[in-house]
């Protein structure tokens, strides 16, 4: 299988790019993503009524305390106060901030009414092997709620060892989600040995498997990374080890393969400003519906990030559709 000979996802009319630009693919719009009352009305004021609007999304992560530790911190020692973060995200325009409990309840209320919330459900430290990657819950469906948050976020670990459990757990969030009208986001991704093996995490096998089994979880929006060719690419099954895809048509598959759960993209390591701008409107291009960025903005200065978010919502604002 070659990029030509994978039939084109049709073009939304009038979308397309100046000049000889790229094609813009739809997005799913809410009114065909399945959802509850209550899940459509949170997801339309993170989609319309925050950050962009334009049913795109702009998520300022800082879960990293806990998954990476404080190391993070060091570039920018103004970002260990979470609210360094949550003035950003305020000031910003951002869709919403995303974190675990602990930074929800001592610093939330301080902001309130003003930075939507994306309550992290589950996670893990940075010590342990990522062999056997297990992310245990922090918070619950019910402590989103309470807090007024408008989604919450579990990660999902694809291929891991430990992903029985990890499936079984999710499923009780999701029930949860369910009855209480919550959006769930999952952070898809790839880990263990056996991905290891098959290209890595990286990997186009990787990262559009772990959208497919998203999808397949019940994700409402899925959080992944944006796929990295490599010499590795050799090893994954067929035919992935035979396509020779561009990184736009690659991240296309892949949004492809999330069917209609809203795709986010992951910004990972602090990259410089003119890569992490290509990089938004690649993924745009394919469909994404948005970018959830933390390291790339709050470990920036704030002015300098300030600046790149006025950006960012110039960018976003070429690619809004209506609700629908």
């Amino acid at each position: 299988m070659s990029e030509s000979s994978t039939p084109p996802a049709p073009a939304v009319p009038g979308r397309a790019g100046p000049g000889s630009g790229p094609t813009r693919f739809p997005r799913p719009p809410l009114s065909r993503l399945g959802l509850s009352p209550g899940k459509q009305v949170r997801l339309r004021r993170l989609l319309y009524d925050h950050g962009p609007g334009g049913g795109t999304l702009l998520v300022l992560p800082i879960d990293q305390g806990l998954e990476h530790g404080p190391v993070d911190f060091f570039s920018n020692p103004d970002a260990l106060d979470p609210r360094y973060q949550y003035a950003l995200a305020r000031d910003g325009r951002f869709s919403a901030i995303a974190l675990h409990i602990g930074l929800a309840e001592k610093y939330f209320h301080e902001f309130a009414g003003e930075v939507p919330l994306i309550l992290k459900l589950n996670g893990k430290t940075g010590i342990p092997a990522d062999s056997q990657a297990f992310s245990a819950l922090t918070g619950t469906v019910e402590d989103a709620v309470r807090l007024g948050a408008d989604a919450v976020g579990y990660t999902v670990y694809v291929g891991s060892p430990a992903q029985d459990r990890d499936f079984a757990q999710f499923a009780a969030v999701r029930r949860d989600a369910e009855r209480l009208g919550m959006p769930v986001i999952v952070w898809a991704y790839p880990r263990g040995e056996a991905v290891s093996k098959r290209g890595g995490r990286e990997s186009l096998y990787a990262v559009d498997y772990a959208a497919r089994v998203a999808l397949e979880l019940g994700a409402d929006v899925v959080k992944v990374n944006y796929p990295v060719a490599s010499e590795k690419d050799a090893e994954s099954p067929a035919p992935y080890n035979a396509l020779r895809l561009s990184p736009d048509s690659a991240f296309r598959k892949v949004v492809e393969s999330a069917g209609r759960a809203l795709v986010l993209v992951s910004g990972g390591e602090k990259v410089g400003d003119a890569e992490l701008l290509r990089k938004v409107r690649s993924s745009m291009d394919a469909g994404a519906t948005g970018i959830i960025f933390g390291r790339n903005l709050w470990q920036r200065p704030r002015e300098e990030a300030l600046r790149l978010a006025r950006e960012l919502h110039g960018i976003f604002r070429e690619y809004a559709q209506p609700p629908a």
